[in-house]
């Protein structure tokens, strides 16, 4: 089974930003946790702060993987483009935020791409990337 990953902005600074909300661990150390567990899934891992990437990211993926997992960052508060990548590929996506959006400021409760994923994970930790891989598998 293939699986994309693709986070958005400053989820390259996971581990040093804001730590009390995102926590200590780089998304590197866990990306090698999640593929020493998981030894049957072949991954793709991309991380981007331009939005425009993360699109052709997508559309790379989109065709050809069974599932991707993505945290579109901020620009899931603001990004009509990026919802209508979703919505133009075939393989279905899940969306994942490490804090809980709905409990922080009233601008981070509109997603422009939670409606053309399959589903959405919000608020508990790196744990919604495995929560979301379980659902392809």
């Amino acid at each position: 089974m293939k699986i994309a990953i693709i986070n958005g902005p400053n989820l390259n600074l996971l581990g040093k930003r804001e730590p009390d909300v995102y926590g200590n661990k780089t998304f590197e150390d866990f990306y090698a946790e999640l593929k020493s567990k998981y030894t049957s899934v072949e991954f793709s891992y991309f991380q981007s702060n331009v939005e425009g990437e993360l699109i052709d990211e997508l559309q790379r993926a989109g065709f050809s993987y069974e599932g991707i997992i993505i945290n579109p960052g901020g620009y899931t508060h603001t990004s009509v483009a990026i919802g209508d990548a979703i919505a133009a590929i075939k393989t279905p996506v899940i969306e994942v935020h490490i804090s809980n959006v709905h409990a922080r400021e009233d601008f981070r409760k509109i997603s422009h791409v939670s409606a053309k994923c399959k589903g959405t994970i919000s608020g508990l930790g790196l744990k919604g990337y495995e929560l979301a891989l379980q659902y392809f598998l």
